[in-house]
């Protein structure tokens, strides 16, 4: 069991932002929370990353709807690590940034008696693996915490698949699959270009180098991993050296002219470390990943892509990122649909598998149904042709940004407890070890 040092004399917890080139790092600080000190340390090298960072809080603070009071205290120079690591002036540490350093970021927070409160993925490669192993022996062995930002775990159709997966007497336990028919698919779709807060994201040229920002497989797949495990196998304690089976991985490009680089990240030139990966002004990013694997014996895919730009524009709600979800059962499918024909929101639908008894289902489902309509008050049931949909108030869908809220809730909660649950740390290991074995596979099959 994971334990913590206790906090400052005041029981407010100080936070650390550490080289916030991501703008998630912004996104923890959304809101207030009355465990969390005003006073933020910011450490990082100074540039333009740095200063969206602070613009980011800054409009924040003075928004006029509910606005924060956060007081970033910053300190800028290339000496940050160091310098956070000797003033140790907080007691969670926040990172959400260059992934290629942070994995170490991480190591030398915990083996300095700091909590760590980290963006995704807390490892790019193997060997990043291997380090964050050492980190979560460094936590446990200092009494810390050390916990990923998990977001979709707050989006409404993913958390109402998971409570239909435990009414076992309607739907039956999950099939076990094939590679060529899983049972559980996950897919996810991303654009380069899109508003975050209303106004245009401007990414940093290294998000578009997979040896800093990471490859697609062992990026957004996180999520899709992570809702996998949290779904499909709840609160039950994972073992990578004898649960996962990767059984094939696949690398792909999306390609960016120049026009689409400066618009996403202000620079007119490829700097000289995307060279490696430009060929006739055209710059390819292995950003695009798929991932079959078994899980204790269930068959799973993972699918991510990236596009420049949402058919639907820019502004398009969550930039029209979409999500895709199917979890086969004995006695039905459970899929999430997005976009398109469905709609800008993404909406579960209740799929009987041929062969059973469908009147006998409907009975049973109508009867179990209130089960979730007691934790989400509002969701209904509504067949259509042979399937039914889920619909769900929009008051469910609170959107990504505010998610962010939920996780940093959840993280708040366990520093207090003074613990995580059980599950936690090893499902994570479980998480990390799939995804950089599969882009170990991956580059082997390339």
């Amino acid at each position: 069991m994971t334990t913590i040092n206790s906090c400052k004399t005041d029981n407010r917890v100080r936070l650390i932002t550490l080289d916030p080139g991501h703008f998630h790092a912004a996104l923890i600080q959304r809101n207030m929370y009355p465990q969390v000190h005003r006073d933020v340390f910011v450490y990082a090298p100074a540039g333009d990353e740095l200063e969206q960072h602070l613009a980011r809080i800054n409009g924040y603070n003075t928004r006029e709807v509910d606005p924060t009071d956060w007081n970033p205290i910053v300190y800028r120079g290339d000496d940050f690590l160091d310098r956070m690591i000797s003033e140790k002036k907080g007691n969670v540490m926040m990172t959400a940034g260059n992934n290629r350093k942070k994995t170490e970021y991480i190591m030398k927070a915990l083996e300095a008696g700091i909590n760590v409160f980290a963006d995704k993925p807390m490892a790019i490669n193997i060997e990043n693996f291997e380090l964050l192993m050492k980190a979560f022996e460094t936590a446990e062995k200092n009494g810390l915490l050390l916990y990923d930002i998990m977001t979709e775990r707050f989006e409404i159709t993913s958390m109402l698949q998971r409570e239909l997966l435990t009414l076992t007497d309607v739907f039956g336990d999950i099939e076990k699959g094939t590679h060529e028919n899983p049972a559980v698919i996950k897919e996810s779709v991303h654009h380069f270009f899109k508003y975050v807060s209303g106004s245009p994201l401007i990414r940093p040229a290294w998000f578009y180098d997979v040896e800093q920002q990471g490859e697609g497989i062992v990026d957004v797949s996180t999520h899709l991993v992570d809702l996998v495990q949290w779904s499909c196998f709840p609160e039950q304690i994972l073992d990578y050296t004898s649960d996962v089976n990767i059984i094939s991985a696949e690398r792909r490009t999306t390609d960016l002219n120049k026009e689409q680089f400066a618009v996403t990240t202000g620079m007119s030139e490829f700097p000289e470390y995307l060279m490696k990966d430009v060929y006739n002004d055209t710059l390819r990013v292995y950003c695009n990943g798929e991932i079959n694997y078994a899980l204790k014996g269930v068959h799973i895919k993972i699918n991510v892509i990236w596009n420049y730009v949402s058919p639907d524009g820019p502004d398009a709600p969550a930039g029209g990122d979409t999500h895709y979800s199917l979890v086969r059962l004995a006695n039905a499918n459970l899929i999430v649909r997005q976009g398109g024909e469905y709609g800008r929101l993404p909406v579960l639908y209740i799929q009987p598998v041929e062969g059973i008894d469908v009147a006998a289902f409907e009975k049973a489902l109508n009867n179990n149904f209130s089960k979730i309509q007691a934790d989400y008050p509002g969701v209904e049931l509504e067949k259509i042709k042979t399937e039914w949909k889920v619909n769900v108030p929009e008051k469910y869908y609170t959107g990504h940004e505010a998610h962010f809220e939920k996780v940093t809730e959840n993280f708040l909660k366990y520093l207090a407890d003074g613990k995580l649950p059980e599950w936690e740390a090893p499902n994570m290991k479980t998480k990390y070890y799939t995804l950089t074995k599969a882009l170990e596979a991956a580059k082997i099959n390339f």
